[in-house]
């Protein structure tokens, strides 16, 4: 028997439950991970909730980190004792241990914890999928980076300022102005009393920037569009404010402008994609240029408090559950 966090309904952090499961002994191309910590992200709670439906019930989690105690036939990949993370797949990775593909592991290198593989492989895989892939970042450029204080928001201001782009972040207090200045973030928006569309005016002189990094979704859509310079991109990844709905797409004709909607998963699911990916991001991290700050930790029997505090922007950088 393993414990594992479960939902049996979709609703409120209170639909998480805290429970054994039988587990099984892996299949041909699978591997057995004992999890020494699970990354806590903005999309489990879409999940929670139904936002992204899923067959319930249904385990939770998209991210972790451990070590390989079995292996079935055909393993190629990893091998028992091996220390790995994942991101995506199959939600379950709020659990002390779990079956899973092995395709989905990738080894953490030395210099690099659990702690910091587990907190930075989804939001790592998603800053290298945004800022190297969908918009590739070039020297010089000024971005807008919304949620700047967020897990996935640190990352992005510490990496984009090691390309030698200019970062303008949105926030919700001065304290995480704060934060987010102290990662890399050239100016910061408290969008809970300035106007964003305008200062972001005001710091481009005009000229707006030529992307949006929009994980906000709903309440931030069309001000973000009005940030775009000519024949910009918004790339919307998130939903924190709720699903952009009923969109003319007639209004992207104001400035040519481009609109994605990308997913990590979609990024890394060859995985040739996703070896890359990984070895950048932990370059990264092993160069110090992107230090994972975990600012929280819980249990993983704290799971439903941990999601309460999430959702009430109470958290600040990553946040790990502890097995």
């Amino acid at each position: 028997m393993t414990k594992v966090v479960k939902f049996h309904k979709t609703g409120g952090p209170e639909v998480l439950s805290y429970e054994d499961a039988v587990l099984g002994k892996p299949g041909k191309g699978e591997a057995l991970v004992r999890h020494t910590a699970i990354g806590l992200n903005f999309i489990d709670t879409y999940h929670r909730s139904g936002l992204y439906p899923l067959p319930l019930p249904s385990g939770i989690g998209l991210e972790g980190a451990g070590f390989v105690e079995a292996v079935g036939a055909g393993c190629k990949n990893v091998k028992v004792g091996d220390r790995v993370a994942y991101a995506g797949g199959v939600p379950g990775a709020y659990s002390e241990a779990r079956v899973m593909s092995e395709e989905k592991l990738v080894k953490i290198p030395h210099g690099v914890s659990d702690d910091e593989a587990a907190a930075v492989m989804l939001k790592g895989l998603t800053v290298q999928a945004l800022i190297r892939r969908v918009y590739r970042v070039q020297k010089g450029e000024t971005v807008l980076f919304h949620a700047a204080a967020g897990g996935v928001g640190l990352i992005a201001c510490q990496w984009l300022n090691a390309l030698g782009a200019t970062v303008i972040g949105t926030v919700g207090s001065d304290e995480k102005a704060k934060i987010a200045k102290a990662h890399g973030c050239k100016h910061t928006i408290v969008y809970t009393r300035e106007n964003f569309v305008e200062r972001v005016k005001a710091i481009t002189k005009g000229r707006g920037v030529p992307v949006v990094y929009d994980s906000v979704g709903k309440d931030t859509f069309h001000g973000s569009l009005e940030c775009l310079q000519p024949r910009g991109l918004l790339a919307v990844f998130g939903n924190g404010s709720g699903p952009v709905k009923d969109v003319d797409v007639n209004i992207l004709a104001r400035g040519s402008f481009y609109l994605s909607r990308p997913t990590v998963m979609t990024y890394t699911a060859q995985r040739s994609d996703l070896e890359a990916g990984a070895r950048e991001v932990f370059s990264m991290v092993k160069s110090g240029k992107v230090k994972i700050e975990i600012n929280q930790r819980y249990a993983l029997s704290q799971a439903k408090q941990a999601h309460i505090d999430l959702q009430a922007r109470k958290t600040t950088g990553s946040t790990v559950l502890k097995p």
